[in-house]
């Protein structure tokens, strides 16, 4: 089997993270699968890239941390090697609240978890994937949100504030590392059927929306992952900052 490609997927324990992972293991890669607490949840994901015969490691580190992004890519310097991907998908969400009514420990929280961490792994991806750094290249693909276009009122401004940031470094980031042979793209994932929701306090939030989504439906996880696969992709060599939008025509 060819491991030589390999991706880092952050928050890769559920949801998107863990259906990017799985997808990229079948496509060959060797996959490093950064999760925060949930030990078995990893685990799991874990297991079936390996019953499917692929190849991964299992990486604890909160990404919004310094010192922990330093020793993420440290390890799959050691035990993987050189890499071509970079998944961030790490976000958070509380529960459902007006602007009125959040503190600033709040925001701070959402932010730091939100932006912080994909500025950290992006510093981190570019000194190993740069041309200009004896790298080989490589791509970058962002997680916002279709929240970034919405805004999110009466629910989540704050998520949707730190998913514009996102989306504000992808286009500059695409730009200032064109040359030096990355890729910077993003995903903008709609309502899917992730646990994200019941962090907000709405296990139920997609199915209750689903009505005002043209194509009738929610999302899955592996819709978005099939979408950052090919943005990561050779398919996608002239892509860079671009966004694609899987929102079911919202």
């Amino acid at each position: 089997m060819d491991t030589t490609k390999i991706a880092v997927i952050t928050g890769a324990s559920r949801g998107i993270g863990a259906a990017t992972a799985k997808l990229f293991a079948q496509q060959g890669y060797a996959v490093c699968i950064n999760y925060l607490a949930n030990s078995a949840a990893a685990n799991s994901v874990a297991a079936e890239i390996i019953q499917n015969g692929g190849h991964c490691i299992l990486v604890q580190a909160d990404v919004s941390n310094e010192q922990d992004v330093h020793r993420l890519f440290t390890t799959v310097d050691n035990e993987l090697g050189p890499m071509s991907v970079l998944v961030n998908n790490v976000g958070i969400l509380h529960t459902q609240s007006r602007l009125v009514d959040m503190n600033a420990e709040r925001i701070n929280a959402i932010l730091q978890t939100n932006v912080t961490s994909c500025f950290l792994c992006c510093r981190e991806a570019i000194k190993r994937m740069s041309r200009l750094k004896g790298g080989q290249g490589g791509a970058i693909v962002n997680v916002s949100s279709g929240a970034a276009r919405k805004g999110s009122p009466n629910e989540y401004i704050d998520y949707a504030a730190s998913k514009g940031a996102v989306d504000t470094l992808t286009i500059g980031l695409a730009q200032e590392v064109a040359a030096e042979g990355i890729r910077v793209n993003a995903v903008r994932p709609g309502l899917i059927y992730t646990d994200i929701h019941a962090s907000g306090g709405e296990p139920d939030r997609v199915n209750r929306l689903k009505h005002k989504i043209p194509l009738q439906r929610g999302g899955e996880p592996t819709d978005v992952a099939e979408a950052i696969y090919w943005l990561a992709s050779d398919k996608a060599s002239y892509a860079t900052g671009i966004f694609i939008d899987l929102t079911g025509g919202l």
